[in-house]
């Protein structure tokens, strides 16, 4: 694939709608039109009867293919990214989980180090820190024994180890000096995610009036709604400004409850996520997340104990049940996949959606969204086996 080619799409996700028979001109990676006519004498890659969707970005992953972010090396990363391809992600957010202060600055060092590096496959967008400052009431899959107080000295050593990348970090509330905390990551340019958390509705209430942004994959890892006291699951539910991660492997969440998110938040306001963890890819067996042991049967994650530790998930099988589960539009799914990431991680004007002057990073899926191929800043960096439509081009 050269510098300067159109995609020839039976259909296209748009921001605003899934349009028919569309040329998608791509010049050096980025979108430069979309038409029903092509120009004359441009390659033209016909991909079928398939659909071109933006690709998917994963705010919240902490690996996949016997890899995890806490090993901290760059080849682990790589192969995250590698794996991600297949899965029609164009960039993720790497994440840690709760281990010694030592090791998860180490990890840090490296998410900096890969933020700054053109990888093999999917972009590390930044770094998300899942660990450390979180409540032994709903720890899930977090060794409690590494909690720490969040202090802005903590902070500022994970943004420095970091390199600047740290994009969220996730805190439960309840503390004390939490809404200082929540103004100063906020002042950093920081989002703030609440989770693994015991906090009330008030304290929620209060830590997103601060400036925290929403909750990470709501409903697990804190406290749910009683009708006397919404708890955090219900101010995040009820503020229309803040985030809901949704973890749609219909394990973490019922489908009803992933309805009722739905329409408390519309699409607008759910990210799909898919806390993956080491054993995404591969067979069930014992794995390790951070310091913990993990069980992983019939896909499904778990600790010794019982507690859900992340997923096997991925985001076009998170796209696929939303539809299936919940019964909403596509264009609606595929968007809480990519152009919401986007928006939350201020990436809107060059990733999330396909329109002009945007990155061409693309999904094309089958009509089961199965992914057919990914396609990153106009480059084929992956491509299913059996899928031809990319490597011969005809002219216009």
């Amino acid at each position: 694939m050269n510098n300067r080619y159109y995609l020839k799409c039976a259909k296209v996700i748009t921001e605003q709608a899934i349009t028919s028979e569309q040329f998608v001109l791509i010049e050096q990676g980025k979108i430069t039109e979309i038409a029903h006519t092509p120009q004359k004498n441009i390659a033209i890659y016909d991909i079928g009867d398939n659909l071109l969707a933006p690709g998917m970005i994963d705010l919240h992953i902490h690996g996949r293919e016997g890899c995890d972010v806490m090993d901290a090396k760059l080849e682990s990363i790589n192969t995250i990214s590698q794996s991600l391809t297949k899965h029609g992600v164009v960039g993720f957010l790497a994440t840690t989980v709760t281990a010694n202060w030592q090791q998860t600055l180490a990890a840090f060092e490296v998410i900096g180090q890969a933020s700054h590096t053109k990888l093999s496959g999917a972009q590390v967008l930044g770094a998300y820190n899942e660990g450390l400052f979180f409540t032994e009431t709903h720890k899930g899959a977090h060794n409690e024994k590494f909690f720490l107080p969040l202090t802005k000295e903590r902070v500022d050593a994970i943004v420095h180890a970091s390199q600047g990348a740290l994009k969220v970090m996730a805190l439960a509330p309840e503390f004390n000096d939490s809404t200082e905390i929540i103004e100063y990551l906020d002042s950093l340019g920081v989002k703030v995610m609440l989770g693994h958390t015991n906090a009330n509705y008030q304290q929620t209430v209060d830590a997103l009036a601060a400036g925290a942004c929403g909750g990470v994959h709501i409903f697990n890892g804190m406290s749910g709604i009683h009708h006397r006291d919404p708890g955090c699951a219900g101010a995040v539910l009820m503020d229309k400004n803040a985030l809901a991660e949704v973890i749609a492997d219909g394990v973490h969440l019922h489908p009803t409850i992933m309805a009722l998110i739905y329409r408390l938040k519309g699409p607008e306001k759910i990210a799909l996520i898919s806390d993956c963890i080491s054993a995404g890819g591969f067979s069930d067996g014992t794995y390790r997340l951070g310091e913990l042991d993990v069980i992983v049967e019939q896909g499904i994650a778990r600790t010794k104990s019982g507690s859900l530790a992340g997923s096997t998930l991925t985001l076009e099988k998170s796209v696929k049940n939303m539809v299936s589960m919940v019964d909403i539009p596509l264009i609606e799914a595929i968007h809480m996949a990519s152009l919401v990431p986007a928006q939350h991680l201020g990436l809107d004007k060059e990733l999330g959606s396909i329109a002009l002057n945007k990155r061409a990073s693309f999904a094309i899926l089958s009509n089961n969204l199965t992914v057919q191929a990914t396609i990153i800043d106009g480059e084929l960096v992956y491509s299913r086996t059996g899928y031809q439509a990319l490597s011969t081009p005809f002219t216009g």
